[in-house]
């Protein structure tokens, strides 16, 4: 008796808390990266989307996305938004303006219902220094791996919810542990890799992941390409000998040599000489 009394009691407290909206859903952490696609749940969708209600913040800033069932037409991103038929929230094509706190709500007769089903959309994204016109065997490369985050902290992410950074190469072997790679201490939302380039790291793919309790959400990929020498920008220099001036224009690995006559005296009109010769560097 006094468990079917019990078993009662909790179906009354779980009935008023419908009625008076006051059921807790948990916050949801998602990860993306540049031109992926990226699903935020609705926890607290109601059987018909025609009361939900998705809006964006970051910075203190907010902007409605969906409002009732129907997409906003007045945002910039509404092109890459789209509601499924569970009321989730696709977002297509994402961008590091995407990052920041996702809020699902229900409203019903007009009156807010329920907990608000809050996803904070996290974005990971590498650069290098030097730049990539730069690069080249023999030269030092950094590799700088950052994980965007808005409303929730760093330390909250590592330490509460599990999230670490860590590099790995194309075939899918970690480098953390690899001494030709000087990689930062792990527990924050910033990493970096530095190493020294070889010539066989020529189309080498680099990827910074980001886990969650040691399960793979999102990764960003960096591809070494050594820049062409050829297409560099020539450099030109003129000066003069023997009454001709001579204009010489430098590449990595060719010199141009123009000779332009303009001999001293000389009266009439004449296209100049041009000679053309190819020297390699040594």
């Amino acid at each position: 008796m006094a468990e079917k009394c019990h078993m009662c009691l909790l179906g009354l407290i779980l009935f008023c808390s419908l009625l008076t909206g006051t059921i807790e859903v948990d916050d949801t952490h998602e990860f993306c990266s540049s031109g992926g696609s990226v699903r935020l749940p609705c926890n607290n969708a109601l059987s018909d989307c025609t009361s939900t209600v998705w809006t964006y913040s970051r910075h203190s800033k907010t902007a409605e996305l969906i409002a009732l069932g129907k997409k906003k037409t007045d945002t910039e991103r509404h092109e890459r938004l789209s509601l499924g038929s569970d009321c989730s929230l696709n977002i297509t094509k994402v961008t590091k303006d995407d990052y920041g706190s996702y809020s699902c709500q229900q409203y019903v007769n007009g009156q807010h219902y329920g907990s608000d089903a809050r996803v904070y959309l996290h974005f990971l994204h590498v650069s290098v220094s030097p730049s990539s016109s730069q690069i080249r065997n023999g030269s030092s490369v950094t590799l700088f791996c950052q994980l965007y985050h808005d409303q929730v902290s760093c330390d909250t992410l590592v330490r509460a919810d599990g999230v670490q950074l860590i590099w790995e190469n194309q075939a899918g072997v970690s480098l953390q542990t690899d001494s030709r790679y000087q990689i930062s201490p792990p527990g924050n939302c910033y990493s970096t890799l530095t190493t020294t380039l070889l010539d066989e790291d020529h189309n080498t793919e680099w990827r910074c992941l980001v886990t969650q309790i040691n399960q793979v959400k999102t990764s960003a990929t960096y591809i070494v390409r050594y820049s062409d020498p050829a297409d560099s920008t020539s450099e030109t220099v003129d000066f003069m000998t023997d009454g001709s001036l001579f204009r010489v224009f430098a590449a990595p690995t060719v010199i141009l040599l123009q000779s332009l006559c303009t001999r001293a005296g000389r009266k009439n009109s004449h296209h100049p000489k041009e000679i053309e010769m190819s020297t390699v560097l040594q």
